[in-house]
């Protein structure tokens, strides 16, 4: 007689599959560059799409370039791209039949889609549930812990007062790392290298996270000196499979904020690429994860890596993936959202090198303050491997009212330093007048021997940019920046003096003087270049 079957035995009931429903149209719940970006996607699937916009962005181009648009309130985000309800309700009342969050706004918040899929709609992104999951850094840590995904030595619960973030200080060692538990972007972050700093380090980053998420959990973690930012990039879809796309290099920051992206690393081998990919694949496996995602760590100099967060959306440098892997992420977010299966389960390998610069309305060199005004010309690069990836266009106003990246500028080559030369390239045809950007910056950046050299880590943009904010221009430029200087006082003593370029009066036939446009104020990056000029002999 055969043994009774145990109940840990028995056949597992028969799954139910996903059903494939094409999306006919997608409101976009987001704006500029990003907005755009998946308005070409959708565009080339076939996909209607319907584009929201705030006062401020009444005549952008992703308003202009969607199939339909709608107004949703004044120019703060609180009033319009952060209106979730108000969001769905547009969305229920024009058809679409999905949201994509974007990046930023609401693409983390898990009750935004939690929302969507009440209101019977499709969610392009990720499970509420996996939000929920991954929301959290504690939380997230912890369940990174179960997955056998290693993390950096630090809590898994909110610190309750200064007493405690003393006691565990000193048991992990100095320096520590206080962070915020519901957020990013370098908000509620404060580095504690002694006892005597902590208290007071750990009210300011509560402070600041109440402030900005709403929430003041702050958690505590080993600080690791020296580390790169590497974070991987996967792709699940519905019907459990789950892959890693490589990695991508985003060490280069201010102020815990990227400014350079780039893929593959210098630091990562074919060997260590495929123990991170599996290693954000069984974090993501652990959160139910389905669509895009990534999984962030740290990786230190001994080649050991630690699990740092996973941002459950799009992120901004997506392109050097798309670019190095020959895939478009976001048509697959929108694929896997209509139930599409992934015709791959295996990671496929890195070809080329890509790099990605963050055009930002910001002035290195007063600090990088931001820079308002009307832009009043824009020159784009082109060309072999470049990518421009921007929400702006002549004629857009700059203002304060959301984040700073106007564009992204991506290139690709066959190995890292073309990949550098073309961006170089690319930086100097891009011509933005009207608001002083981060193009020089860039410039500078790319020029520099241990940013070639792939020398690179978290803390060394910090450390480097008072050098690079003060190197001057090379020869050509200064003489170039000199022969421009003299001509522009040239024509502004004549103009000063009634006298047209020629000393003639300017008129076309002696009928009198045409008016005059108003010269352009000089922008701090040239004006010192012009004093460097001034100064050569």
């Amino acid at each position: 007689m055969k043994p009774a079957r145990r109940r840990s035995d028995a056949p597992s009931p028969p799954q139910p599959q996903p059903t494939v429903r094409p999306l006919r149209k997608v409101l976009i719940a987001n704006r500029g560059e990003i907005a755009l970006r998946i308005v070409r996607a959708c565009r080339e699937l076939g996909i209607a799409s319907v584009a929201v916009y705030s006062d401020a962005d009444a005549q952008a181009p992703h308003v202009r370039e969607a199939d339909e648009a709608v107004h949703i309130g004044p120019a703060p985000a609180a009033e319009s791209y952060l209106r979730g309800d108000h969001l769905i309700a547009v969305a229920k009342q024009l058809g679409a039949d999905a949201i994509h969050p974007g990046y930023g706004f609401l693409s983390e918040r898990e009750w935004f889609a939690r929302a969507v899929c009440d209101a019977g709609l499709v969610w392009v992104g990720p499970p509420a549930e996996a939000i929920a999951a991954m929301g959290s850094k504690t939380a997230a840590r912890t369940l990174a812990i179960s997955a056998g995904t290693p993390v950096v030595p630090g809590t898994t619960e909110p610190l309750r007062d200064a007493a405690e973030a003393a006691e565990v200080a000193a048991r992990f060692g100095y320096p520590v790392l206080l962070k915020a538990a519901a957020g990013g972007g370098g908000k509620g972050m404060r580095i504690v290298r002694g006892a005597g700093e902590i208290a007071g380090a750990l009210a300011a980053a509560k402070r600041e996270s109440q402030n900005a998420f709403g929430d003041d959990a702050v958690y505590v973690e080993k600080y690791i000196e020296g580390p790169r930012h590497i974070e991987i990039q996967v792709l699940a879809d519905a019907y459990g499979n789950c892959v890693a796309l490589g990695e991508r290099e985003c060490s280069i920051q201010r102020r815990h904020q990227k400014m350079i992206e780039e893929a593959p690393s210098t630091a990562v081998t074919a060997e260590l690429r495929a123990r991170m990919g599996a290693a954000a694949v069984a974090a993501a496996r652990a959160a139910g994860y389905v669509n895009a995602g990534t999984c962030e760590f740290l990786l230190d100099r001994t080649g050991e890596f630690y699990f740092l967060e996973m941002n459950t959306r799009i992120q901004v440098e997506h392109p050097v993936t798309e670019l190095v892997m020959g895939l478009d992420l976001v048509q697959w977010q929108l694929r896997i959202a209509s139930g599409e299966q992934l015709p791959f389960t295996e990671s496929p390998v890195p070809r080329g090198w890509a790099i990605e610069c963050r055009i930002t309305s910001e002035d290195p060199a007063n600090g990088f303050l931001p820079s308002t005004g009307r832009i009043a010309h824009l020159h784009v690069p082109s060309g072999p491997g470049v990518r421009w990836d921007g929400g702006i266009e002549a004629g857009s106003v700059v203002g304060l009212s959301y984040d700073p990246m106007l564009a992204k500028l991506i290139v690709f080559d066959r190995t890292r330093e073309a990949a550098i030369r073309r961006m170089e390239r690319a930086l100097r045809e891009l011509v933005i007048d009207g608001v002083e950007t981060s193009r020089e910056f860039h410039l500078r950046v790319m020029a520099d021997p241990e940013f070639r050299r792939g020398e690179i880590s978290i803390q060394w943009l910090e450390a480097k940019l008072p050098e690079l904010l003060a190197r001057k221009a090379p020869p050509e430029a200064v003489r170039a920046a000199a022969i421009a200087a003299a001509l522009l006082a040239d024509r502004d003593r004549r103009a000063r003096n009634g006298g047209g370029p020629r000393g003639d009066g300017g008129g076309a036939s002696g009928g009198g003087t045409a008016p005059r446009a108003p010269v352009p104020a000089e922008s701090s990056w040239a004006r010192a270049a012009r004093f460097d000029g001034l100064r050569s002999p």
